[in-house]
């Protein structure tokens, strides 16, 4: 849900703060994800890394773009 909702609010409506913190909401989210599959998979939660990563840099993005307006 956290990731189906930051389309529209970075692009659609222009809501770069609101963008932020739903991208923040989502980097934390995943990483309990990774932390509790860890328990039960470790391949899952390894598999979760590149994701994790990804979401990281566009959190990243998204701050620049923040500050920079």
């Amino acid at each position: 849900m956290l990731n189906l909702a930051w389309t529209p609010l970075f692009f659609a409506a222009d809501r770069y703060g609101w963008a932020l913190v739903d991208i923040v909401a989502l980097l934390v989210g995943v990483g309990v994800t990774i932390a509790l599959f860890a328990r039960r998979s470790p391949l899952a939660a390894w598999l979760l890394v590149p994701y994790v990563a990804w979401v990281a840099f566009a959190t990243a993005l998204n701050l620049a773009i923040v500050v920079l307006n």
